[in-house]
C-alpha cells in the first residue's frame, strides 16, 4: 500500500490560473493541468532564484520530491509552449502557509486543499 500524499506548503494561490496562445480559438485548444504545487516550485526556483534544496524547505518536502515536482512542471510548460496548448493551474495536495514558516510576506491563512477541484 502506498504512503498517503503529504500536503506541500504553498505561499499563495496563483493570481492567474489560465494561460494559452492568443492566436487560436478556444475550442481548438487542448488543456494541460499544472497543479498548484508545481506552479509553486516554478515560482520558487525560476522566479525567486532558490535552489531545489531551499525550495524543498519552503514547501516542507524532501529535496528529491521538490526536484520531481519541478521537473514535472517544466515538462508541462515546455509542452504548452511548443505545441501551443492551453495551461490551467489547479488541484494538487497543498497547504497555504500562514506566513510564519517562510516569512515571504505573501502568505495567507493556512488551509489544506486536496486536488479534486475540477
Amino acid at each position: 500500500m502506498p504512503r498517503p500524499r503529504k500536503c506541500r506548503r504553498v505561499c499563495c494561490m496563483p493570481t492567474n490560473q489560465s494561460f494559452g496562445p492568443l492566436d487560436r480559438c478556444s475550442d481548438e485548444r487542448r488543456t494541460i493541468v499544472m497543479t498548484v504545487d508545481e506552479y509553486e516550485a516554478i515560482r520558487l526556483i525560476d522566479l525567486e532564484g532558490l535552489s531545489q534544496e531551499e525550495c524543498a524547505k519552503r514547501m516542507a518536502v524532501a529535496r528529491t520530491t521538490a526536484q520531481a515536482i519541478y521537473n514535472s512542471a517544466r515538462v508541462k510548460i515546455a509542452e504548452c509552449l511548443v505545441r501551443g496548448m492551453h495551461l490551467s493551474v489547479s488541484g494538487g495536495d497543498y497547504v497555504i502557509c500562514d506566513g510564519a514558516p517562510c516569512g515571504c510576506g505573501h502568505c495567507h491563512k493556512k488551509r489544506c486543499q486536496f486536488g479534486n477541484e475540477d
